[in-house]
């Protein structure tokens, strides 16, 4: 099993590897992964199964013991991509059809992979646990209502349908896989221990779907959506930090806040736009060149963070002479 387990995590190491490798494969050969569309709630739901089973009841503690971080946390995570993502598409004067995306993807809960970079930048893990948790929790009331907020003008939303829509794709999996674990118990232990992997496969598959189903839309405007998804992450990161930091919260818990502010759960918005924007391909694409690039600035800039606090953890005396 150790061999397995080793093979996992190479998997989810080199998860950005994977995901633009795919991408590029659908892209030349569509026919491949096209067909994964009508399946793509489904595999989200899979994801936030995998979300499910991995959850505790001290993952919730983390909200008593840290009240005022993921309050903050959980506030900028919907107040402050949605809003980059408005100012962006105004400033930018994008199409509709890209604008709605953008605004839908900015308008979804934190992403599940905001915890293992957290932990990689050497961030408060267990403070951004709970504010993916809360947020994910709070994602079917807030996700609807701001997106109805912000994108009606371009484009007539059924808020009511999207609301189920969440409660399908992510709370009912996610309250399934706790039950699960609570049934299961030990047994349970080993199917966690296989779902990481499960779960890129799922996203991978999502993201290589919605490249496939949307080929000829990617050539026209995929410079212009990957430029408009690199700046909203990055913006995202950094206002997720100067909040933290004007609200005084220690250095661990800024980093930690801002990238669960600036890594969104872009599978859910690809599973949205293709359910209720299915006339669209280009509102998906947003989400899915999301769900690509934040795997990868993600991680470099865990890498930054890492390289920094391990170079301030040097001892001065070190340096000196004996």
């Amino acid at each position: 099993m150790s061999g397995f387990l080793r093979f996992t995590q190479l998997i989810q190491k080199t998860f950005a590897l994977w995901v633009i490798f795919f991408a590029g494969i659908a892209l030349l050969a569509p026919e491949m992964f096209v067909w994964l569309k009508a399946y793509i709630p489904w595999l989200l739901g899979i994801v936030m199964l995998g979300m499910g089973m991995t959850m505790t009841l001290d993952d919730f503690k983390g909200v008593l013991q840290s009240p005022k971080a993921v309050f903050i946390g959980v506030v900028a995570q919907f107040f402050v991509m949605p809003g980059l993502a408005f100012v962006l598409c105004k400033l930018m004067n994008l199409p509709s059809e890209i604008a709605i995306g953008v605004i839908l993807v900015g308008c979804c809960p934190g992403g599940t992979a905001s915890n293992v970079i957290t932990y990689m930048a050497k961030g408060n893990t267990a403070l951004s646990v709970a504010c993916t948790s809360v947020s994910t929790l709070l994602a079917p009331l807030l996700t609807p209502a701001i997106f109805y907020l912000l994108a009606s003008q371009w484009i007539e939303i059924n808020a009511g349908s999207m609301f189920i829509s969440i409660l399908q794709v992510v709370l009912f999996p996610i309250v399934l896989g706790l039950i699960i674990r609570t049934l299961l118990k030990s047994k349970a232990e080993s199917y966690i221990q296989v779902m990481p992997l499960v779960s890129v496969v799922a996203i991978v598959a999502i993201v290589a779907a919605i490249m496939a189903g949307s080929k000829i839309q990617i050539l026209e405007s995929g410079l212009l959506i990957l430029g408009v998804v690199a700046l909203h992450n990055g913006l995202g990161y950094l206002l997720g930090f100067w909040v933290s930091r004007f609200f005084k919260l220690p250095y661990a818990d800024a980093k930690a806040v801002a990238i669960e502010v600036g890594m969104q759960n872009s599978g859910l918005g690809v599973a949205l736009a293709a359910t209720h924007f299915a006339a669209s391909p280009l509102t998906a694409l947003p989400s899915a060149i999301f769900s690509l690039w934040h795997n990868i600035s993600g991680p470099a800039l865990a890498t930054y963070w890492a390289s920094k606090a391990q170079s301030e953890a040097i001892p001065k005396t070190s340096h000196e002479p004996n």
